[in-house]
């Protein structure tokens, strides 16, 4: 007698475990606004809660077929529910999405019409099938933290209404300065335009000529330094060669130490506000001239050379280059040429009976390159002339001026006078 009850016990908990979900039922008849009957699906959704009964109710979705309006469908009560839930409901027909709404279906034993479990919008609380409660983090955003990542950022100094520029950090700064002002590339701004360098001109360094002292200084800083020339008795000396440049003062090596009565001269331009700007001289200069050297070579061989340092020439200068030649001998013919940097400016072959032999050379300097022109003539040589194009970097590297020739059966050329000038 006892099994049997402790066994009907069993059964009966077990059938309390097995008991259905409390479900509500909505039915009601549908329309369309033009009086005939609804004929669709509804697509009813919903996330994930816990029922009055304790029994999870996972996140899904069910289709309910409407046939000439007539809807019925049994849904868990969400009203009660942990945390409180609606159902979004997805209303289809003719072949498309038509409307949407949201319910919230109580508990209740008799059928509710639409019209009952119909809410305007879900409760602050509440979530409709499909939503997100609480805040929305950016790494749940598919992108959006490397669409975060390379947008420009504002800097500290970013302010609206003027020119912004990046700093070294990729963040965006404002320029600071007057409406008139120019902005440079590197974020700064000044006066457009700017000072410009100023140049000196036919400067004597000060300094004892007594063929002792090798030191002599200028009254400012040549800048850049590649742009002093520096003359003594009219003949221009070479940087490292003749002298060394520190800062303002001239160091000439032992060799080259200016004697008693000698005359030096100098020019060079020195920096203002605007350092880059290059300030061009008002006259004419005579960079390179004297006499050349003499050659029986077989090839063509170097006779004369004018060296123009980097920083020196700017664009719109012109070089203007006179040379005069001599030939001895009579084995048989020669040739000359005239060479900027690895261009060739003019090459002329001369027969034995050419006893003299010159030319002369015009190159206009572009901001980059130049172009030539040239012409050349002899005793019986006839006038020669031609153009030409130069890309050497005449700026960065600076220049340098060969004159050759070549002699055959042991004849000699010999390059008698040459003159390189600089004319702004």
């Amino acid at each position: 007698m006892i099994s049997r009850t402790i066994l009907a016990g069993v059964l009966a908990a077990a059938g309390l475990c097995a008991a259905p979900q409390p479900l509500t039922t909505i039915q009601d008849t549908l329309y369309k606004a033009d009086g005939s009957r609804f004929n669709g699906t509804l697509t009813i959704s919903w996330t994930t809660f816990v029922a009055i009964d304790h029994s999870q109710v996972v996140q899904h979705a069910t289709t309910v077929t409407v046939s000439d309006g007539n809807l019925r469908v049994q849904l868990v009560p969400t009203t009660t529910a942990t945390p409180a839930a609606c159902y979004t409901v997805v209303y289809n027909s003719d072949g498309r999405v038509q409307f949407q709404e949201t319910w919230a279906v109580p508990s209740s034993v008799q059928p509710l019409r639409v019209r009952d479990v119909r809410i305007a919008s879900p409760a602050p609380a509440s979530a409709s099938a499909g939503a997100v409660t609480g805040p929305v983090q950016e790494s749940d955003v598919t992108g959006l933290i490397s669409d975060l990542g390379a947008r420009p950022l504002k800097g500290a100094a970013y302010s609206s209404s003027r020119v912004a520029w990046v700093n070294s950090n990729g963040a965006l700064e404002t320029v600071v300065g007057s409406p008139s002002d120019c902005v440079r590339v590197d974020g700064s701004s000044g006066p457009c335009g700017g000072t410009q360098p100023n140049f000196t001109d036919n400067e004597t360094p000060a300094g004892v000529v007594d063929g002792a002292n090798a030191a002599f200084v200028l009254a400012a800083v040549p800048n850049p330094a590649a742009s002093l020339v520096l003359y003594r008795n009219g003949v221009l000396q070479k940087a490292a060669q003749d002298y060394t440049l520190s800062a303002n003062t001239i160091q000439f090596v032992a060799d080259a130490v200016p004697q008693p009565g000698d005359t030096l001269l100098a020019g060079y331009r020195v920096s203002g506000t605007t350092t880059d700007t290059t300030q061009l001289y008002p006259n004419p200069q005579v960079l390179c001239s004297g006499l050349g050297a003499s050659t029986t070579s077989a090839t063509l061989a170097g006779v004369g050379t004018c060296v123009i340092p980097g920083g020196f020439l700017a664009a719109g200068d012109r070089v203007e280059i006179r040379f005069d030649l001599e030939h001895a001998g009579s084995a048989g013919g020669y040739s000359f040429e005239v060479d900027w940097g690895s261009t060739t400016l003019l090459h002329r072959d001369a027969a034995v009976a050419d006893t003299l032999a010159g030319g002369r050379a015009d190159v206009a300097l572009k901001a980059s390159g130049a172009q030539f022109s040239h012409q050349s003539w002899g005793t019986n040589l006839t006038l020669n002339a031609g153009v030409g194009v130069a890309s050497d970097d005449y700026f960065t590297d600076g220049i340098t001026i060969n004159f050759q020739a070549m002699a055959a059966g042991g004849d000699s050329v010999t390059l008698r006078s040459f003159a390189v000038i600089r004319i702004p």
